[in-house]
């Protein structure tokens, strides 16, 4: 680590006080741009331990940047992973605050729910799925606290990977009866066509970034936990939404989901 304790504590405080407070910065490389990727991970793991210590849960992670038109479109060559607060947490159908977000984006999702626990090193695919319960839609709504979605990949790191909100719903399946390579995924604003994809989009297979994310843990010590909510990576771009728009998934198989923003 190149940081000391005392500027990832700042660093930590001033990037959710940005979230919280809904107000951009300039990426935090550009003050600590010898930062390394145990200081980005200390960051988030931090920014992690203060909303739990105000009475947050923690109920999933998250991998980002695991499609390749994401991993063009924000120029960076391999995924991130965060965590998922209740906080994060928006009702299907429900509504989203726009004056609670920066610039928020919206980006579909196969999301899977563990009954057994994940760990690495060598988790895979097979393992993943073994240990899957269902799989659900879901709608990630991503809103970096960087000003004009300007970040390197340590700087979202730290930023928790942009994580702001998610709606999950629809109908839930056993992975065993759905080929998640195969899904076809309709994202639709206000009722025109804005995402059009499949699972494969993501590193060949959703369960790959979920396999990813147990090894990245494990090589911390850490595991997912079984009953875990687990958002597998946006399958197109990530689009722009402003108020009054209305956001509508459908992923074959598993149903449709949405949420209005106002």
């Amino acid at each position: 680590m190149k940081l000391d304790q005392a500027s990832i504590l700042q660093l930590a405080e001033h990037l959710e006080d940005c979230e919280l407070e809904a107000r951009d910065t300039l990426k935090v490389t550009d003050q600590h741009p010898d930062m390394d990727w145990d200081d980005a991970y200390a960051i988030q793991d931090e920014i992690r331990r203060r909303k739990l210590a105000r009475g947050a849960r923690i109920v999933g992670l998250k991998a980002g940047l695991t499609s390749h038109a994401k991993m063009k479109q924000m120029g960076v060559e391999s995924p991130v992973f965060g965590f998922l607060a209740d906080t994060f947490v928006v009702p299907d159908g429900g509504e989203v605050r726009m004056d609670e977000l920066i610039h928020p984006k919206v980006e579909p999702e196969i999301c899977f729910v563990t009954k057994a626990p994940l760990r690495g090193p060598g988790c895979h695919i097979a393992a993943v799925l073994a240990a899957t319960d269902f799989v659900m839609a879901g709608i990630e709504i991503i809103d970096s606290r960087y000003r004009d979605f300007k970040f390197d990949l340590k700087s979202v790191v730290a930023d928790n990977c942009s994580s702001s909100r998610f709606v999950v719903g629809g109908r839930i399946a056993d992975p065993a009866d759905v080929d998640l390579r195969t899904l076809g995924v309709v994202m639709e604003r206000n009722g025109q066509l804005i995402g059009l994809g499949a699972g494969a989009a993501v590193l060949g297979h959703p369960a790959a970034a979920v396999a990813m994310l147990a090894n990245h843990l494990g090589a911390r010590g850490e595991e997912i936990p079984a009953g875990s909510l687990i958002l597998s990576g946006g399958i197109t771009e990530a689009v722009a939404v402003e108020r009054g728009d209305h956001v509508n998934l459908r992923i074959q198989d598993l149903g449709s989901v949405g949420c209005k923003f106002i």
